[in-house]
């Protein structure tokens, strides 16, 4: 470090750290939350390390000082979780033929039925944003029962509530006809649950899986958390990701049973992209629709200006991802997210 004033040092030596860290993380998708639980937590923090190694590369760059190689490098090492926070995608497909079918993906917060917004309109807003956008599905997540207003637009559908007594739970709405629905019915004691439909159009047949994985408590107000409670909430989400790898291999019988070729996996994970529980569904055969016609951030829940994606739509290779968009609308703590499948060009 020749040529460095201690504050450089310094510097380069937070640098170093954050670059450690970063390559270390790399491995988090490969170890299953049960072997050791707490680890599974650092995956939330991928982004923030991701960003905070590019500040140093540029800081570095600028400067023109070679300290810029270590950030450089372990990001090239790690450019497939790059691109898992910013995708920069242009497409020339052409949309509109009657073989594409568009989805939409919500988690609606039971449309401000509690009261966490001031804004009272809420599900009128939410119906409005689906009026406009015009899915072709709608697959929700704690959608409160009867609040969505265009729901007679979509003559078939299947709404799974948690219990009898419930009045929110898991949605899918359809344009087309739907042959057959099931829950998935989590074993572990939670208000989070998995649904399926198998959609009809044309001559295809798609079963669309519509998941809600067990929340990790995470809110906007995080930063007000305080210092006592940091480890009893680092520890139970933990555990949550435990809970979600039971969920989530609950959810890979489905799939393996599944009799169909087209397949979509979508609806709030509450985990990023980063995690064990991601790469085993995408191991299945599936595409990230974000990774592959997205731009930006691609961030699907309010975290203040941290880019955590956390909703996804994983459609199987067989089906043509032609478009993939973000909304960043505020009638919940999550944002809406579509994508356009050509279902004859594989």
């Amino acid at each position: 470090m020749k040529g460095l004033n201690w504050f450089d040092k310094f510097l380069f030596f937070l640098n170093a750290l954050f670059a450690v860290i970063l390559l270390f993380s790399y491995l988090l998708p490969y170890i299953p939350p049960n072997y050791f639980a707490p680890l599974s937590v650092f995956s939330l923090a991928v982004p923030f390390l991701i960003v905070a190694n590019l500040i140093f590369f540029i800081f570095w760059l600028i400067r023109l000082r070679r300290q810029m190689l270590l950030s450089l490098v372990v990001l090239l090492i790690g450019f497939n979780h790059v691109t898992s926070v910013y995708e920069i995608s242009s497409t020339d497909e052409k949309i509109g033929n009657e073989e594409e079918l568009k989805v939409l993906s919500y988690n609606v917060r039971q449309f401000n039925e509690y009261g966490w917004a001031e804004d009272l309109d809420i599900p009128e807003k939410i119906s409005d944003f689906v009026k406009e956008v015009d899915p072709d599905v709608i697959s929700m997540q704690e959608y409160y029962t009867g609040e969505l207003k265009v729901a007679q637009s979509f003559p078939h559908k299947y709404i799974k509530l948690k219990t009898k007594s419930a009045e929110f739970g898991l949605a899918i709405f359809s344009k087309y006809p739907i042959l057959k629905t099931g829950s998935l019915d989590f074993l572990t004691s939670s208000n989070n649950n998995g649904i399926y439909a198998d959609i009809k159009k044309g001559n295809d047949t798609i079963r669309f899986i519509n998941i809600h994985l067990q929340s990790f408590g995470v809110k906007p107000n995080l930063n007000k958390l305080k210092k006592r409670e940091t480890k009893r909430v680092f520890l139970g989400m933990g555990q949550t990701f435990v809970q979600q790898q039971q969920q989530m291999e609950v959810v890979l019988d489905l799939i393996k049973q599944t009799p169909y070729e087209k397949i979509v996996v979508l609806g709030d994970f509450n985990n990023t992209a980063y995690s064990y529980i991601y790469r085993e569904v995408k191991s299945q055969g599936f595409y990230d629709a974000f990774k592959e016609t997205g731009n930006g951030f691609g961030k699907t829940f309010n975290l203040r200006s941290f880019p955590l994606r956390i909703d996804f739509i994983l459609p199987s290779e067989s089906m043509k991802i032609l478009t993939f968009e973000n909304y960043y609308v505020p009638y919940s703590d999550h944002y809406p997210i579509t994508a356009t499948f050509d279902l004859n060009r594989p």
